[in-house]
């Protein structure tokens, strides 16, 4: 299947009242179809697996082929120039989550990349850091706890960060770190008291969120039973 065809399919598939709806949600809607995730998996499965195609989609410039390139991309063939070339096009939450958490994580670079990102002054490059701790926390299932325990001096130094999808990208990686096992849930709301002492909204917000799903009774009971 060529590019060309693809968008013109996208962009008869699209939806102006959910392009609406996204814009709601603070999804920048600049060339973007309003496109379903299901809709474009369904397209994906179509397409199977495809480097060259998905540089061609993410080259297009439209929302949902993007998202598109994310999911039938090889984590494998994509290189470091890569992945750096589509994080300074991020200009939306939801395309950075959904390369970080189909893509992203998967490939050799993934650790390195969200030190990286996460020290950078671009908003979404930023977020992009802290998702990419998220998605390994929740999909490197092997990982030692020290992969992850590099990353709590960050979350620390990045959680006075006031603009919204930079907090909510620290806490949420606090969060899914600290549910792992017990021993990093223990290190996360100790993290988590510390940034709560800070003079900072976005601070306080990020540890109150933090702590009350990291010490409430579903979460405990699943690393009791975990463990």
């Amino acid at each position: 299947m060529k590019c060309e065809d693809i968008l013109v399919k996208l962009k008869t598939l699209g939806n102006p009242d959910a392009v609406a709806g996204m814009s709601r949600f603070g999804i920048n809607t600049e060339q973007t179809y309003g496109i379903s995730i299901p809709n474009l998996e369904k397209i994906a499965k179509e397409i199977g697996k495809d480097h060259h195609l998905a540089e061609e989609l993410w080259s297009s410039g439209v929302h949902e082929a993007r998202i598109l390139a994310c999911i039938i991309d090889e984590a494998e063939k994509i290189t470091e120039a890569g992945l750096e070339r589509r994080v300074k096009d991020f200009d939306s939450w939801d395309v950075c989550d959904q390369c970080c958490n189909r893509l992203f994580d998967k490939t050799e670079f993934a650790y390195r990349k969200a030190i990286e990102w996460s020290s950078r002054t671009e908003e979404f490059v930023k977020r992009a850091g802290f998702v990419m701790m998220t998605q390994l926390a929740v999909h490197d299932k092997k990982a030692d706890d020290s992969k992850f325990e590099q990353f709590f001096p960050i979350i620390l130094r990045e959680s006075e960060d006031e603009r919204n999808f930079v907090k909510k990208a620290v806490n949420w990686a606090l969060r899914q770190i600290g549910k792992r096992n017990r021993k990093l849930n223990r290190q996360a709301i100790e993290l988590a008291e510390k940034i709560k002492q800070k003079d900072s909204k976005a601070a306080r917000w990020i540890a109150a969120d933090a702590l009350k799903e990291l010490t409430g009774e579903k979460v405990q009971k699943r690393l009791t039973h975990k463990n």
